[in-house]
């Protein structure tokens, strides 16, 4: 499950990384009120967070779902 959640903020951040890139659009400050807001903090916290707990999968032996 943390690892799922860690996933999707990775990919989020990700996005915001590529808005900010390829048009100067930081979408997470857009919908938090600007960078400094204590919302978008927040968030580029948890999404630094959640990058950091990725590095794991990369060492983690790879597990077999059967679903």
């Amino acid at each position: 499950m943390l690892d799922r959640l860690s996933l999707i903020l990775v990919v989020v951040g990700a996005l915001n990384w590529g808005g900010i890139g390829l048009f100067k659009f930081d979408a997470v400050a857009w919908l938090c009120g600007g960078q400094d807001a204590v919302l978008a903090r927040i968030i580029y916290t948890l999404v630094a967070l959640a990058g950091l707990w990725c590095i794991s999968l990369i060492f983690r032996p790879r597990e077999r779902a059967d679903y």
